[in-house]
């Protein structure tokens, strides 16, 4: 996947989180996408809700948008989706795409 690609993907995501992956990404942060493995977006967000309500129990600041991409997340139900990171000078991003890799599911 190259760097247009996933600006358009992220794009189409009008989240917080995406908006500001995406103007780190153009403005040229690092970025990986991991194409080795799929996972189903359930499994994920079987994953990333747990996490997140421990977060909250321990009394953690969860990560800025991990809540709507949790809802997002369960939203997708067993759809397959792949990884990704981008790592700007402000935080890292992790983000989770649709199969064809052209939308951005889930931004956190």
């Amino acid at each position: 996947m190259n760097r247009d690609a996933l600006q358009s993907a992220l794009a189409q995501d009008g989240c917080i989180s995406a908006r500001a992956a995406l103007a780190e990404l153009e403005a040229g942060a690092d970025f990986e996408v991991f194409l080795n493995q799929t996972a189903s977006a359930q499994q994920l967000w079987d994953i990333w809700s747990w996490r997140y309500e421990v977060m909250l129990d321990t009394g953690v600041t969860p990560r800025p948008g991990l809540a709507e991409a949790t809802t997002k997340l369960q939203a997708a139900g067993t759809a397959r989706v792949y990884m990704a990171t981008i790592t700007g000078s402000q935080r890292r991003f992790i983000l989770v795409l649709s199969e064809d890799l052209a939308q951005c599911v889930a931004c956190w």
